[in-house]
């Protein structure tokens, strides 16, 4: 079992840049397919980008497509997120997740970080 622990999440402004981590212990991280998704208040949890195993696949949701990007560290047992151009639509506890299929479903995701939050202001 894998544990996460997500970093980086503040305030900035419209336009702006964050980069967000997530560290991993406790696993095999090489063996887990890992993923980003996110919650908004009153939002279901959302699937935002996914990175293979060795990182050589990475998938994005359409509205963080050509902004944000997914990398990974496998000897650091660390995962990214690049995130720029931020609006305020982006808001939102980001939570890191490890699993064991290639999908951008929540429910296949086994194991959580407690998330990060990320605020974007106008």
């Amino acid at each position: 079992q894998v544990q996460l622990v997500e970093s980086g999440g503040g305030l900035v402004q419209a336009g702006g840049s964050l980069r967000l981590s997530c560290a991993a212990s406790g696993g095999t991280f090489s063996n887990y397919v890992m993923g980003w998704f996110r919650q908004a208040p009153g939002e279901e949890r959302e699937f935002v980008a996914a990175i293979s195993r060795n990182g050589r696949l990475t998938t994005y949701a359409a509205s963080v497509k050509g902004r944000f990007t997914v990398s990974r560290d496998n000897d650091n047992n660390a995962m990214y997120l690049q995130m720029g151009n931020l609006s305020p639509e982006d808001t939102a506890v980001y939570y890191c997740a490890a699993g064991f299929s290639w999908t951008t479903r929540v429910a296949s995701y086994d194991n959580w970080g407690q998330g990060t939050q990320v605020t974007v202001s106008s």
